[in-house]
């Protein structure tokens, strides 16, 4: 097991911490490792469960796709942490498992429909290349609508800082 860069908060250990424990468990059930560390710059926190929570919880997208994108940014990134995370999510969301194991590949197998294909491949470009070429976003656009390709790429974004901030700061099992 790798230590931890930064101590956890352990929660109920502040008072001062307890409005946003508070909002944390309400949203997500505990307070975990993650929410932990974040405790140490309690703004950050607080703005970190509100973007996550909104990215997560209160977009149109389904909540397969938002967990197929979480699980293939988690690989990318070699965030096992946010993949075991996830996984249960991903199952509960209608996940197959096949499809999790295909996640999983370097290069994604034919399992995936049209539209899954075209949303792990921006998830790719998203974290690897960074710069989406044009025609693949064109692809995408028959897709979504202006909100949905937006809750998309936010998805995306804010995943890749998730994975990088738990592998940054060693946080996780």
């Amino acid at each position: 097991m790798i230590n931890t860069r930064i101590n956890p908060v352990v929660p109920g250990s502040n008072p001062k911490l307890a409005e946003i424990e508070k909002r944390i468990v309400e949203e997500r059930g505990r307070i975990s490792p993650l929410y932990q560390t974040l405790l140490n710059a309690p703004e950050i926190a607080q703005g970190w469960e509100a973007l996550l929570t909104a990215i997560r919880n209160r977009n149109s997208l389904s909540p397969a796709i938002r967990e197929m994108i979480i699980l293939r940014v988690a690989i990318l990134n070699r965030a096992d942490y946010e993949f075991d995370s996830h996984e249960p999510h991903a199952i509960k969301a209608g996940v197959s498992p096949e499809k999790i194991t295909a996640i999983r590949q370097a290069k994604l197998p034919d399992i995936f429909d049209e539209q899954e294909s075209l949303i792990l491949s921006l998830t790719d470009v998203m974290t690897k290349e960074i710069q989406v070429p044009d025609e693949l976003f064109d692809r995408i656009k028959p897709f979504f609508n202006d909100t949905q390709r937006l809750e998309l790429v936010a998805t995306i974004a804010a995943y890749n800082m998730v994975s990088r901030l738990l592998n940054a700061l060693h946080v996780g099992h």
